[in-house]
């Protein structure tokens, strides 16, 4: 039994960092910007929308993006300054709601189902927060207006950039019905490729499924699927949302084989230790390895232990150890490493689970 539909608002600035540096030097008005840092190992952090016609894309090496793009001005990324500028974004989103989840610094979710403005509808809404953006920061922004999380989404990437698409209830079903299923939340390549051996390719096709078919192949993300092919998702906007990783990473000036890696990972797995005792009603137990090789394929390895690891050597050591299970060439080269710690949860709830494993040991 599902509740009456939620008013929710997703927004997301168009191509940020680079909007940010475009409003801040007017020299960049109307150039393709790319904001990266310098040097052959880099890449890209955002492009604007003049760039992105040449096809450069965030994450794109920026070796490549200047092939694609020679006539680009590159600039290096400012996170103070974008950070600032969130604040200032978020104070906007404030005047309507306490509702508020962010994904990143240049998105959100709003839960404007009742808003403190006591304006009539959350297009309204929608629009008025665009439009003090546009006066008050020089920034525009995209929107997406639905009755959930995941169709707002989906809407605010419509008519991007600076457009707003309202998905209303009545609409939802055939607005999902010609979507590929790899617009949906949790539905990459992987699964894609599976519903695809099953005949399934469109939200429409995956709408008409036999849900038992689906609980079969995938389980109870089977009925998920089912759910949001339909529209429905019942997720609430989540104001405070607990760090589930935390990890520090590096990409070096020269590629490095595994066996040269020991000295950077046990660097950080410093760094990830110091920002997990900041936490420190938090505690993990999935220590996680992330490689990049030269050919930028990423392989992640992980070991979930019995207890916590109790120093910053247990990271590493076992971060370290976790190298034995990449099974690439030792020739192989590697642009990339990275140490995570996983799976935080509250140390209470860690305590309580470990106490009922303790005890079915008795029976």
């Amino acid at each position: 039994m599902y509740g009456p539909p939620r008013k929710i608002v997703h927004i997301d600035m168009d191509a940020y960092y680079a909007s940010v540096e475009q409003r801040d030097d007017p020299r960049l008005n109307g150039k393709p910007v790319i904001v990266a840092w310098g040097g052959t190992r880099s890449v890209v952090c955002a492009a604007s929308y003049e760039a992105r016609k040449f096809g450069v894309r965030s994450a794109m090496p920026a070796a490549q993006a200047e092939r694609l793009c020679p006539q680009a001005i590159f600039v290096p990324p400012d996170f103070i300054r974008y950070k600032a500028v969130s604040r200032q974004i978020r104070a906007i989103f404030s005047r309507h709601t306490d509702l508020i989840e962010p994904l990143s610094l240049d998105e959100a979710y709003l839960d404007v189902t009742v808003n403190k403005q006591g304006l009539g509808s959350a297009t309204e809404v929608a629009k008025a927060i665009r439009a003090s953006i546009r006066n008050e920061l020089s920034l525009t922004a995209s929107a997406g207006v639905a009755a959930n999380k995941f169709l707002a989404k989906i809407a605010s990437d419509w008519h991007k950039p600076n457009g707003l698409l309202v998905v209303r209830p009545h609409q939802a079903a055939a607005f999902l019905t010609s979507l590929p299923v790899t617009r949906l939340p949790g539905v990459g390549k992987v699964t894609g490729k599976r519903l695809a051996q099953i005949g399934i390719a469109t939200v429409g096709e995956l709408r008409t499924a036999p849900l038992p078919v689906l609980e079969c192949r995938f389980g109870q993300w089977g009925r998920r699927l089912h759910e949001l092919s339909l529209g429905i998702d019942e997720r609430p906007v989540v104001t405070q949302r607990p760090a589930l990783q935390v990890s520090a990473e590096d990409t070096f000036e020269s590629d490095l084989r595994l066996d040269e890696l020991e000295p950077h990972i046990r660097r950080l797995s410093e760094k990830t230790w110091r920002s997990y005792r900041k936490q420190p009603t938090r505690v993990a137990r999935t220590i996680v390895l992330k490689l990049k090789t030269a050919q930028f394929k990423t392989l992640t390895r992980s070991l979930t232990l019995p207890t916590p690891p109790a120093t910053a050597t247990d990271v590493a050591d076992i971060a370290c150890g976790l190298r034995a299970r990449v099974d690439l060439s030792p020739g192989t080269l590697y642009r990339l490493v990275g140490v995570g710690l996983a799976g935080l949860i509250d140390a209470g709830q860690f305590t309580a689970q470990a106490d009922l494993f303790a005890g079915n040991e008795l029976l």
